[in-house]
């Protein structure tokens, strides 16, 4: 029997949709029922499923049924109110409702001709989110000069992006200085400058661009001054290597803490370097005027990319890119030559893959839908419960707040107290007795040989009272 075109009647998958939704509603309402992480063991899926696909196509019903048995089995859920790992993601139903339309509409947008109103709306959202940003107009597609903005599906494909971008420019550079040169003459002496608290993917995105990573010391700290760069820098050119690119960070994965942008940019200013800030989770905070002085210097930057799928209730994936980029990674064929392509944006020339779905329609749903003045009271209450739960531990005489709460990140570890035990031993147990616990879902971190907990506030179900729970499970492993 032949299988409908679609894969299933509209009919079905009208009623079918309809349960779905419901169940969605469900998991969100009762999401604070559910362990953050799950009771299972590396290949706990292989009993679940059969070795085999099945040969004719089975019903929805059956489907649906395995959903709680084979998915939510294994599931980390991100948004319950014991989450605490990482950094929050974002999650919303107007988000969601804008995927459902985005999977519907089965887009490709990696032209103009491929899709106006892909790339259109995407041009669009990125300037509404560099404005209420208040970014440099640099940023902004309808502002001065070359610059705009992309959506990627995350901050470590902005940085391999923007460090590939800034390898062209100089392999350019330098072979017009000097012709005799070869490609991989210059490319063996670049170098890319970051520091050692910021994310794992920049030296992922140096191994991928076959550029050395040279990483600075943030000190106790956890902040890369001009002074530190610029030792570094001079220390290279005497060693003939090229100073490429540097990745500073707006709230660092470990701590959240900042670079100093403004220091750090007027080198690069001065070296022709080019500068990527990494603003993946902070730089949805500058959407609060209130916090904009965390990214002092920005205007000196020629990348600046963040996540809204952190902190924008945009859902995963969403990675903001602004960038002076423009049509760096060119590959052009007949099949993807269009009239307009002279006077449009080809967004497939701004990122690695060709393909690319219609993304910005989350954006524009929950600008619509939330606005600034609701995205704003979502970072603040973030921020709010941060402090709350940092005026909790500062109760505690055993524990000490290791970093300032900012945003919406607190760190803290157990003191010694008189124990013959290595702080660090200490807090590690202290972790390992709270993930084998299961009641919360906590990640460390270790800064200048530091080792601490981190505590992720702003997640759409976080709350004083889950705030509560978290603290009390701490002090009772403790």
């Amino acid at each position: 029997t032949k299988s409908p075109r679609k894969g299933i009647e509209p009919e079905t998958f009208r009623n079918a949709a309809t349960t779905m939704i419901d169940y969605v509603i469900k998991y969100h309402k009762e999401i604070g029922n559910r362990q953050a992480f799950p009771d299972v063991e590396p290949g706990f899926m292989r009993d679940l499923l059969p070795s085999d696909a099945p040969k004719a196509g089975e019903s929805w019903e059956d489907v649906y049924s395995d959903i709680e048995r084979v998915v939510m089995r294994g599931m980390t859920h991100w948004n319950a109110p014991g989450f605490f790992a990482y950094f929050p993601t974002a999650s919303s139903f107007p988000g969601l409702l804008a995927d459902i339309l985005c999977g519907g509409a089965t887009c490709i947008g990696f032209s103009w001709v491929a899709s106006p109103s892909c790339t259109e709306m995407e041009t669009v959202m990125m300037d509404w989110l560099a404005k209420a940003l208040d970014l440099p107009q640099c940023f902004i597609h309808g502002g001065h000069g070359p610059g705009g903005g992309v959506i990627q599906g995350t901050a470590s494909e902005s940085t391999l992006i923007t460090l590939i971008a800034a390898r062209s420019k100089v392999i350019r550079r330098e072979l017009s200085r000097d012709p005799n040169l070869s490609m991989y003459d210059v490319l063996s002496r670049m170098v890319v400058y970051t520091s050692n608290c910021s994310h794992s993917s920049v030296e992922k995105a140096g191994l991928l661009a076959m550029i050395e990573v040279r990483k600075l010391d943030a000190g106790r700290e956890g902040i890369v001054t001009g002074k530190t760069l610029q030792e570094a820098i001079d220390e290279d050119k005497k060693n003939n290597k090229i100073p490429t690119f540097v990745c500073a960070t707006l709230g660092t994965t470990s701590c959240c803490s900042y670079d100093n942008v403004d220091e750090i940019g007027r080198i690069c200013e001065i070296e022709d370097i080019w500068l990527h800030i990494d603003a993946a989770y902070a730089g949805a905070a500058l959407i609060c005027p209130e916090f904009r002085h965390i990214a002092n210097g920005i205007q000196r930057a020629t990348s600046f990319n963040f996540n809204p799928h952190k902190w924008l209730m945009v859902n995963f994936d969403c990675s903001a890119l602004c960038s002076y980029l423009s049509n760096s990674a060119n590959v052009d064929a007949l099949y993807l030559e269009h009239e307009t392509q002279q006077t449009t944006i080809d967004y497939r020339h701004w990122q690695i893959p060709l393909g690319r779905r219609y993304r910005s329609l989350k954006v524009w749903f929950v600008l619509r839908m939330v606005g600034i003045d609701g995205l704003q009271s979502h970072i603040r209450r973030g921020v709010a419960e941060a402090k709350y739960f940092e005026s909790l531990v500062r109760k505690d005489e055993r524990f000490e707040i290791v970093f300032p709460v900012t945003l919406g990140l607190v760190c803290l570890k157990l003191k010694r107290l008189g124990l013959n035990l290595e702080e660090n031993v200490i807090n590690e147990e202290l972790n390992r007795k709270i993930q084998d616990d299961r009641r919360i879902h906590l990640v460390p971190s270790t800064v200048h040989g530091i080792y601490f907990l981190r505590v992720a506030t702003g997640s759409v179900n976080c709350s004083r009272q889950a705030l509560d729970n978290c603290w009390d499970v701490i002090r009772e492993m403790a």
